[in-house]
C-alpha cells in the first residue's frame, strides 16, 4: 500500500503540554491591565479569583501572577493573538495607566514586541501556519543560556524527559529546540549577554511517562520537590556527561491522571464591548474551524 502520510509529523514525544508559566508579580491590579486590558486575555473564572493570585488564560494555556515580589522571565514568552490591528489599539489604550513602569510595545512585520510593567518579555504573533490551527496560544517559551550549552540541554531533554529535542537552526540562528505538546516547544538560543540570577519563576508540563522522568531524576540528584501522587518539580538542567549546569528554571511535572490535565479554559473574545455586542459571539475559539487550516 503506498504511503499518502508523513507519520512522523504526528510524534510528540514524552511531554504533551505545556499548561501554565509563572511569575510573581507585585500588582494585581497592574497586572489586570496589562494581561486582561492590553493582551486581551482572559482571567480565569473558576480559580485564584481572590486578590492575590491571578490565573490568566491564552488559548489551552495560562499565566499563573500570585502576588509577590517582581520575577522576570530570562528570555520571553510567545503568544498567537488573533488580531494584530485591535491589539495594538488595546497596547495603545493602557499605555497612560502603565506610565512609568517597564511597560512598552514596538511593532515589528512579523510581530509585535510587548514588555509588561516589571519587564517580562511576551512576542505577538498573528495566526500563521508554523503554529498550527492555533489563534489564540502560547506556542512557545524561549529561554536566553550561556553560550556552548544547547546541545547539553537538547540532550537532557531527550534522555531524561524523553521529549523531542534536538538542535535547529532559523533566521535567528542556531537554538535547542524542545517539542512540549501539540505547536507548543521550549526554545534555548545562546547569549553573550550576562544573564541575570535565576528568580525562581517557573513553567508547567503535563508527560505520559510519569515515572520513567522521576526515576532518572532521583538517580541524579535532581528532584527539588516531591508535590503529590500527581506532581513533582526540578530546577536544574545539567550536562549528562559531567553534571554541570547548564541552565536552570523550575519545571512543575504533571502526569495525565491530575485532576487539572485538559481543563477546559474560558477564552472570552475581547472584542465585544457592552457598547459593540453581538450575541453568540462572547467566546474566543482558539482553533481554527475544519477549512480555515492550510492542512486540512
Amino acid at each position: 500500500m503506498q504511503q499518502r502520510y508523513d507519520r512522523a509529523a504526528e510524534d510528540l514525544g514524552n511531554v504533551v503540554g505545556l499548561e501554565h508559566v509563572n511569575v510573581l508579580i507585585p500588582d494585581q491590579q497592574l497586572s489586570t491591565l496589562f494581561y486582561v486590558t492590553g493582551l486581551g486575555l482572559t482571567r480565569d473564572p473558576f480559580l485564584m479569583t481572590s486578590t492575590d493570585n491571578m490565573w490568566v488564560n491564552v488559548g489551552r494555556s495560562q499565566f499563573h501572577l500570585p502576588t509577590g515580589r517582581a520575577q522576570v522571565l530570562r528570555g520571553r514568552v510567545g503568544l498567537v493573538l488573533p488580531s494584530r490591528e485591535t491589539l495594538l489599539e488595546r497596547l495603545k489604550r493602557v499605555s497612560k495607566p502603565l506610565a512609568g513602569t517597564h511597560f512598552e510595545f514596538r511593532e515589528h512585520n512579523a510581530w509585535v514586541d510587548v514588555t509588561s510593567p516589571w519587564g517580562n518579555r511576551v512576542r505577538c504573533h498573528e495566526p500563521e501556519p508554523r503554529f498550527g490551527r492555533i489563534t489564540l496560544g502560547m506556542p512557545y517559551v524561549e529561554f536566553e543560556t550561556a553560550p556552548g550549552t544547547i546541545a547539553g540541554i537538547a540532550r537532557f531533554y531527550r534522555e531524561i524527559l524523553d521529549a523531542t529535542a534536538a538542535v535547529a537552526e532559523d533566521e535567528q540562528g542556531p537554538h535547542a529546540r524542545v517539542s512540549v505538546g501539540a505547536d507548543q516547544d521550549l526554545v534555548f538560543r545562546e547569549t553573550d549577554r550576562p544573564l541575570p540570577p535565576y528568580d525562581g519563576h517557573h513553567i508547567q508540563i503535563y508527560i505520559a511517562d510519569f515515572s520513567g522522568p522521576h526515576r532518572r531524576l532521583l538517580e541524579r540528584g535532581l528532584v527539588t520537590e516531591e508535590s503529590d501522587q500527581h506532581q513533582y518539580r526540578f530546577q536544574s538542567i545539567v550536562d549528562l556527561a559531567t553534571g554541570k549546569q547548564l541552565f536552570e528554571i523550575e519545571h512543575e511535572i504533571r502526569s495525565m491522571r491530575h485532576p487539572l490535565y485538559a481543563r477546559p479554559l474560558v477564552n472570552r473574545n475581547p472584542t465585544q464591548t457592552n457598547r459593540a455586542f453581538a450575541p453568540g459571539h462572547e467566546v474566543w475559539p482558539w482553533a481554527m474551524a475544519y477549512g480555515e487550516w492550510p492542512q486540512a
